[in-house]
């Protein structure tokens, strides 16, 4: 089948360039200029993933963001791919709090954008949920702040399970250590990327004691980390 893709794009020469790749790729596209369009539209024509502009007329992308992942109960949500030249935005963006799978910068390469495209529908990240089980065994319980792996109790702290909640949530996805010290400290407190590699050390370690074969968090160099499990033969 087909995958469909919406772009909300206010500029119509970025989104011609766009359209032009993403047919040529082999997706169905729609193409819409004002954000208060998005939901009403959408409701309508599902779709597989929406190219989301940051500033668009009648509402911002981020808001647009927000409602999107709220969702209606049952109903799979589309992935999201912010477009931004709001370079400082880059983190709210990718917002833990937002939800959105990736984000492209502006200006950009249209080849860029299919092989972002590409990765993120190949992921299918926007059907994880933050509460799941994993072909690993892990299991992460937010009522009690808990997180099994085989049936046995890693003994996280908050920290740590929040850090394993976000990572584990979006398999394949790299996060910056910005972004993830934006999950560990939502008081704004500035700490340093040397906190963040402890936290995700001692995390590493209280995984391997039960799954010592295993490797699940993965760095990436000059970027940052990745949950990804080992794909079963």
């Amino acid at each position: 089948m087909t995958e469909r893709i919406l772009i909300v794009e206010d500029e119509n020469k970025i989104a011609g360039v766009l359209l032009d790749y993403l047919k040529q790729s082999g997706y169905d596209t729609h193409h819409l200029t004002r954000g208060d369009e998005v939901e009403a539209w959408l409701e309508h024509h599902p779709v597989d993933l929406v190219l989301l502009d940051l500033m668009l007329p009648g509402k911002s992308g981020l808001d647009i963001c927000k409602a999107l992942r709220a969702g209606a109960p049952g109903k799979p949500a589309p992935a999201i791919i912010m477009v931004t030249a709001r370079v400082e935005e880059i983190d709210r963006l990718l917002g833990l709090e937002l939800g959105a799978d990736d984000y492209i910068c502006k200006p950009f390469s249209p080849r860029e954008v299919i092989a972002r495209v590409k990765a993120v529908l190949r992921r299918g990240t926007h059907a994880a949920a933050p509460d799941h089980s994993l072909p690993t065994g892990l299991k992460m319980d937010d009522a009690a702040w808990r997180a099994t792996l085989e049936g046995h109790d890693l003994g996280l702290t908050a920290v740590e399970y929040q850090l394993l909640k976000v990572l584990s949530a979006r398999p394949g996805r790299i996060f910056s250590r910005e972004q993830l010290m934006d999950s560990m400290y939502q008081d704004e407190r500035i700490v340093s990327d040397r906190t963040v590699d402890s936290h995700i050390k001692k995390l590493r370690r209280k995984i391997q004691e039960h799954l010592p074969e295993q490797e699940l968090i993965h760095s990436v160099y000059g970027l940052g980390y990745k949950f990804e499990p080992p794909v079963s033969a």
